[in-house]
């Protein structure tokens, strides 16, 4: 490909991708990275980080997927309006530095899940590279301890929308309140958690081997979230799953 844009979240699938891509093209590969309300501050601090010990060119850019219409109602689809958007502000940037080919991180797995940006994906030419070899998450950690990676074993992470059922209005205060909320949870230790948004209820899920660690801080979590916004915190027994608020979707 010669010279490529890496849409970057600091993922252990995109952080797996840009570190081999450094590796066979050198200075021609450039790391993007959206920051907006829907990408939590301490995210970006690391991936900042990251490109700047490597000496990998790294931009970010600007999207504000609330100020979409059709994103902030959060309908089903949601997906493939942030990714539109992201897609084309990552595409006009690769432009402007006569870049022809941008990648992203999605690998072999993330067919299985209900992913409606993948449309967008493809409408804008991005490539998968991770995907079309068949790498699955497993692997790509594997491989990413191999090669002495730190984020090697991180917990998978998601946009912040995704803490919102379909259907519930997607604003800046909300998308905070959620950030702040899993500040609290991220400080306990507990690594693999989200914080689901039901309006004035908190439905926090985590690994049912850290329900003891959550219960323990249970007074100082409903103190603090309730300083948020949230009047009712609750503990989900099913624990974490991934893709959650899409259960209720017919396949």
């Amino acid at each position: 490909m010669k010279a490529v844009a890496i849409a970057y979240s600091g993922g252990v699938d995109s952080t797996f991708l840009l570190k081999v891509a450094h590796d066979v093209l050198g200075k021609d590969i450039l790391a993007i990275t959206a920051s907006s309300a829907t990408y939590p501050r301490r995210e970006l601090k690391n991936v900042k980080q990251f490109t700047r010990s490597r000496g990998i060119k790294h931009v970010i850019i600007y999207p504000e997927q609330t100020e979409i219409d059709e994103f902030s109602k959060n309908p089903t689809n949601r997906c493939y309006y942030c990714k539109k958007e992201l897609c084309s502000k990552i595409q006009q940037r690769a432009s402007e530095e006569k870049i022809n080919y941008i990648l992203d991180g999605s690998n072999a797995e993330d067919k299985t899940d209900y992913r409606p940006g993948e449309k967008a994906l493809k409408e804008f030419g991005v490539l998968s590279p991770l995907k079309e070899v068949g790498l699955t998450k497993r692997e790509i950690k594997e491989l990413s301890r191999k090669m002495n990676l730190d984020i090697w074993d991180k917990p998978a992470f998601a946009c912040l929308a995704s803490r919102f059922p379909y259907g519930t209005k997607i604003t800046k205060s909300r998308l905070k309140m959620i950030e702040k909320a899993e500040e609290v949870i991220h400080e306990l230790g507990v690594k693999q958690f989200r914080v689901r948004f039901h309006n004035e209820i908190a439905r926090i899920e985590v690994l049912k081997d850290d329900f003891r660690t959550v219960l323990d801080h249970s007074d100082d979590i409903a103190k603090k979230f309730k300083q948020l916004g949230f009047k009712y915190i609750t503990l989900d027994i099913q624990g974490y799953r991934r893709g959650s608020l899409n259960e209720g979707l017919q396949k």
